[in-house]
């Protein structure tokens, strides 16, 4: 069988060749003559999956190796009976170690802030637990929830006024809940003096129009944004006024994105009534060089910052979104095709757990294991 893959799955050959012929394209502009005539379809989230992509295909079998699913007609698929299948939380350890770098990147410590979360799925769950483990003052707005799986759900006006505020939800339109443009004017300006506002969720849950306008109005808060409204081609205003910028990368890391295709094989091979042969494990080799060394001249705070910025250099992305944005504006870049280009050739970003920090004192141990690293009391082990 034809098996249409976006071609920046990783191991996508890897996991599905033994499957069928596996046929890679950019997702963003995967067309219905593409799909006509594979059997299954394996996308990411760029790829809108719907009437128009696979009318009169022989697509029978539908993955999104992503946690979110709005890029999927579901309604559609159902009707004209194609399985799907997602991967929730695969990336889900990505995007808090994202949250955590770019919070290190801006020198906010989380300890004694009053952090507040909104949308407590598979990352901001994960991101909330983290938390507690710490003693964080935690307040989480997600009306899907209830307070027996989460005790510290309140309002989301509540939420407005932490000192942390960690955006996690999916993109609705519809139900009694939709989180598109959930925060608009009159919630930005509800916010704290010196606040930092994170989007690492789906862009058009802010209203990216009234962002630009707020920070207008307030020079104090600081916003990063890994995710737009519209994407690719974004408010280049918009970015030179938040504190960071990234192009939707926030759960790219390598683990993520390999956990996802893992997922979506195993999914297949279970619509094809096969038992899984492969794995991450089998495929991927454990990480060489991972060795960290801790500096106990300096505050934990300080190790803190260092050892993550030298696991995953944040302000890398930053700067090279900016860049982009530099040449677009000279007339030397198409923004749109960069920004996905960007994702496209997206350097290997390993997490935490694949490497083991020497030499910690017991504090900065105690954080280092909370955020995911390993430990080991000596170099010399």
């Amino acid at each position: 069988m034809k098996i249409l893959a976006d071609e920046n799955i990783p191991l996508v050959h890897e996991f599905f060749e033994s499957m069928g012929d596996v046929v890679t394209r950019p997702g963003r502009n995967m067309s219905n003559d593409d799909a006509r005539s594979a059997s299954a379809l394996l996308v990411r989230s760029v790829t809108n999956v719907n009437q128009n992509l696979l009318e009169s295909s022989q697509v029978s079998f539908v993955g999104t190796c992503t946690i979110g699913v709005d890029h999927l007609d579901q309604q559609w698929l159902q009707n004209n009976h194609i399985t799907f299948s997602s991967a929730p939380g695969c990336n889900a350890n990505s995007v808090v170690e994202y949250v955590y770098a770019a919070l290190c990147h801006l020198d906010v410590n989380w300890l004694d802030k009053k952090f507040g979360i909104i949308g407590c799925g598979n990352v901001g769950g994960l991101l909330y637990r983290r938390l507690k483990l710490q003693g964080v003052d935690c307040y989480c707005y997600d009306p899907l929830r209830s307070s027996e799986s989460n005790p510290d759900l309140c309002s989301l006006e509540e939420v407005l006024s932490c000192d942390i505020i960690s955006m996690h939800t999916p993109l609705t339109k519809a139900g009694s809940h939709p989180s598109f443009h959930l925060i608009e004017l009159p919630e930005l300006r509800q916010l704290k003096q010196g606040a930092v506002l994170l989007n690492c969720g789906r862009g058009p849950v802010i209203n990216n129009a009234d962002l630009l306008q707020f920070l207008d109005e307030r020079k104090d808060v600081r916003v990063v944004l890994d995710v737009w409204e519209p994407e690719p081609d974004i408010s280049l205003e918009l970015l030179d006024k938040v504190a960071l910028g990234s192009p939707h990368i926030a759960g790219y890391s390598y683990d993520g994105k390999l956990k996802g295709t893992e997922m979506i094989y195993q999914a297949l091979c279970k619509h094809l009534n096969r038992s899984p042969e492969l794995s991450v494990k089998k495929l991927v080799p454990p990480l060489k060089n991972n060795q960290l060394v801790a500096d106990s001249q300096l505050s934990t705070w300080e190790q803190i910052k260092r050892l993550i910025a030298e696991v995953y250099s944040i302000s890398s992305d930053d700067r090279d979104l900016r860049a982009l944005a530099t040449a677009a504006r000279s007339g030397h870049e198409n923004f749109g095709l960069g920004f996905d280009k960007l994702r496209k050739y997206y350097p290997v970003r390993r997490e935490f757990h694949n490497y083991q920090v020497f030499g910690a004192d017991k504090k900065t141990a105690e954080w280092l294991s909370v955020l995911g690293f390993g430990l080991a009391s000596s170099a010399n082990e």
